[in-house]
């Protein structure tokens, strides 16, 4: 199976990531769900962040563009 791409992300009203759009696909995908891709290695752009002081969530894998970073996808800039 091909790894999939993070291309767009959606945010709830208190500005944390709830769902993403994998590229190819129109509907968007929970959190939770891409998480589980993540630690599968099945997304090429994200990976999953599990720490005791923080909330468990996705991120974009570190690079020099802010345009493909979660919160900009969700226009919570």
């Amino acid at each position: 199976m091909s790894q999939k791409k993070v291309v767009d992300a959606r945010a709830d009203e208190e500005g944390d990531i709830t769902h993403v759009r994998l590229e190819g696909n129109q509907r968007f995908t929970s959190v939770g769900k891409a998480m589980e891709m993540a630690d599968r290695g099945d997304l090429e752009n994200a990976h999953s962040v599990r720490r005791s002081n923080a909330k468990p969530h996705l991120r974009t894998n570190p690079d020099a563009k802010k345009s493909n970073n979660l919160d900009d996808m969700a226009g919570d800039k």
